[in-house]
C-alpha cells in the first residue's frame, strides 16, 4: 500500500501542472474565485467598513457640517509622497501597454525566420486583455452602472451618501463609482504580464512583481477612494479577463499551432 501511494502522488502533481499549463484551467479557477469573493463581500459588508475605518480620522463637526452624521478625513490622501507614488502607478499600465504595442509592431515588421509568432500571440493577448479589462469592463461599464459611492462620499466617513455593499448596483453614485477599482484593475493587468517571462523565471519574479502591483490597490484603500472589495475584485478582474483572452486564442488557433502552447 505504501508503494502504491508513493507512485500515485507524483502522478497527481504532474497532472495538476499539466492542467494549469493551459489558460482554460486558470479561467475557471479565477472566475470562480471572483464570484466567491463577490458573494462573500456582499454577505459580509461590514468588512469593507472596518478596513476603511482603520484609515479614517474622525474630527469634530463644525456648525456648517451639521447634516453629516460623522465628520473626518483620510489623512494619507493628503501626503505628498504617497500622492506622487499613486500618480506613477496610475500611468504605469498605460505606459506598459504602449511599450507592448511598440514591441508588437516591431515584431510584425520581421519576416521569415526573424518573425516570432509566439511573441505576436503573447503581445496581442496582453493588449486585448488591457482594452477589455481595465478600460472597457471596469472604467466604461462597472464604474458607470454600479452606483456604489466611494468611502469618503458616504455618511460613514464624512460624506452624504449611503453606504452600499459590493455588487448591489443600487447606490447613489452616478458616474466614476467605487465598484470596482480601475487602478487596481490596471495593477492586476501588470501582474499578469509575468507570463511574458520565460517559464523558468516566473516563479522567481512573480512574488516581487505581484507585491509591487499591490501597492496601488493598497493606496486606494488608505486614501478612502475604494473599499477592500473594490480593489480585490478589481485586481482579480484583470486576471480573469487575461485568462479569458488567452483561452480564446488557445481554442481558436489551428491544430498545428496548438503545439506552441499559449502561455499563461
Amino acid at each position: 500500500m505504501a508503494y502504491i501511494y508513493q507512485t500515485r502522488r507524483p502522478f497527481s502533481k504532474r497532472r495538476l501542472r499539466v492542467l494549469f499549463s493551459r489558460p482554460q484551467a486558470w479561467l475557471v479557477t479565477l472566475l470562480a474565485l471572483w464570484w466567491l469573493l463577490l458573494a462573500f463581500f456582499y454577505a459580509v459588508p461590514q468588512l469593507d467598513i472596518v478596513v476603511a475605518r482603520a484609515f479614517f480620522q474622525e474630527i469634530t463637526c463644525t456648525a456648517s457640517a451639521h447634516t453629516a452624521r460623522i465628520c473626518g478625513l483620510f489623512p494619507y490622501a493628503s501626503e505628498g509622497a504617497l500622492i506622487a507614488v499613486r500618480k506613477i502607478f496610475f500611468y504605469l499600465p498605460a505606459l506598459s501597454a504602449i511599450t507592448l504595442l511598440v514591441l508588437l509592431i516591431r515584431n510584425l515588421q520581421h519576416h521569415g525566420a526573424t518573425y516570432n509568432p509566439v511573441k505576436t500571440r503573447q503581445y496581442s493577448i496582453a493588449l486585448i486583455a488591457f482594452g477589455l479589462g481595465p478600460y472597457l469592463l471596469v472604467n466604461l461599464i462597472l464604474k458607470t452602472i454600479s452606483g456604489r459611492p466611494r468611502p469618503y462620499e458616504t455618511d460613514l466617513f464624512g460624506g452624504h451618501q449611503v453606504f452600499t455593499a459590493a455588487g448591489t448596483l443600487d447606490g447613489g453614485c452616478i458616474n466614476n463609482c467605487s465598484f470596482i477599482s480601475g487602478e487596481a484593475a490596471g495593477a492586476g493587468w501588470i501582474a499578469c504580464l509575468v507570463v511574458l517571462l520565460p517559464p523558468r523565471l516566473r516563479l522567481i519574479f512573480a512574488p516581487p512583481i505581484i507585491a509591487f502591483c499591490l501597492i496601488s490597490p493598497a493606496l486606494r484603500i488608505t486614501f478612502g477612494g475604494h473599499y477592500l472589495s473594490d480593489v480585490l475584485l478589481g485586481f482579480l478582474s484583470s486576471c480573469v479577463i487575461y485568462a479569458a483572452v488567452a483561452t480564446y486564442f488557445e481554442m481558436t488557433q489551428s491544430a498545428r499551432k496548438r503545439t506552441q502552447q499559449t502561455a499563461l
